[in-house]
């Protein structure tokens, strides 16, 4: 399988090429600067196992057509919505997975929700409908992604408007060995995104003995 990753030069985005590209996908990470994107994946390369799929960079639009269908999104939510209206023309038969949380700019333990509820929602309203977005992996820890003597200590949550899409999402999901959860349409989004801020907010604190946290779904012991 051939997967995209714009603003796969950014610490989320390098986290799931290694993952993925470990996992035995071919990965290309896309950047709006070309140069860049290479010379950030040859160094994520070097630390790839042995076996290991190559990961490419180069353009954002490369990577794109360079990808079989999954296009996941990991750019600065700064930028959200301008590169998407960028790229938008070359999206065309793929699933985007939106991971990008709307951060406060002034306190990254709070959100700022755009209009549509969600940056997930966001992103379909500019795509349109055609186009299926998926939010998904907004709550894992670039850290925990980056280091690949960790186990993903999360599950994650996978929301949007096309159940189709959805479901490939959760079959992609799972080759990185973590369990994925189908909860509902774009609108849960508004949910799932709001749950970064406390991660953050938790993993700051000298409150508690630990760093890197996740959200983890428990079955009751009983049926």
């Amino acid at each position: 399988m051939k997967i995209a990753i714009i603003g796969g030069t950014g610490p989320q985005g390098q986290g799931l090429a290694l993952r993925f590209a470990k996992a035995g996908l071919e990965v290309f990470v896309g950047s709006r600067d070309p140069e860049r994107a290479e010379s950030t994946v040859s160094e994520v390369n070097s630390r790839l196992p042995k076996g290991s799929s190559n990961i490419v960079g180069m353009s954002n639009i490369d990577a794109i057509r360079a990808a079989d269908e999954m296009v996941i999104f990991a750019v600065p939510w700064s930028g959200h919505n301008d590169t998407l209206n960028i790229i938008k023309k070359e999206l065309s038969n793929k699933i985007l997975v939106d991971i990008v949380v709307p951060l406060s700019e002034n306190d990254p333990k709070k959100v700022d929700m755009p209009p549509e509820g969600s940056a997930t929602e966001a992103a379909q309203a500019i795509l349109g409908s055609e186009i299926p977005v998926v939010g998904a992996l907004h709550n894992v820890s670039a850290t925990t992604l980056s280091n690949l003597d960790w186990d993903i200590n999360c599950d994650v949550l996978v929301c949007g408007n096309s159940l189709d899409a959805r479901k490939k999402v959760i079959e992609l999901i799972k080759k990185l060995n973590v369990k994925a959860y189908n909860v509902g349409d774009a609108q849960s989004a508004r949910c799932v995104e709001a749950l970064t801020p406390i991660l953050i907010r938790l993993n700051i604190s000298k409150m508690v003995p630990f760093s890197h946290s996740g959200i983890q779904i428990w079955a009751p012991d009983h049926k």
